[in-house]
């Protein structure tokens, strides 16, 4: 077996026992104590794997058919742009509230990361607006 073979099937018994799992999950969700907050987070990791899995499919079915893949590239985008709102929002939260203890270097690199985004994209809203 070639090494693209190897991955290919590496790949599968990987989802073979991802779906496994989460059926598995799915018994632990339906008890009643769940912290609301890590259930929410489960929850978007859940829908973002979902959405991806999705765009792979898609993106698999256009190599086959040799159609163009810009637009589910661009859902790909979409998708990311969506997960990053989700997540400055739960950020955002984090940060007001005084249970939780926020680690200085990985605050000074989400710092330094957004700054960089923020450039790039005020030049892009702007046109947009325009």
């Amino acid at each position: 077996m070639d090494t693209l073979d190897s991955t290919i099937a590496d790949t599968s018994d990987r989802l073979k026992a991802a779906v496994s799992e989460l059926a598995g999950l799915q018994t632990l969700l339906l008890s009643d104590n769940l912290d609301p907050r890590i259930l929410a987070d489960f929850r978007d990791a859940v829908n973002r794997v979902r959405n991806t899995a999705w765009a792979a499919q898609q993106y698999a079915e256009v190599k086959v058919t040799g159609n163009n893949s810009t637009d589910i590239l661009s859902i790909v985008a979409g998708e990311r742009i969506r997960a990053a709102f989700q997540l400055c929002q739960a950020i955002e939260s984090d940060l007001a509230s005084t249970d939780i203890r926020m680690q200085a270097g990985h605050l000074i690199e989400l710092s330094a990361a957004t700054k960089s985004l923020h450039e790039k994209l005020k030049d892009i809203v702007k046109d947009l607006e325009s």
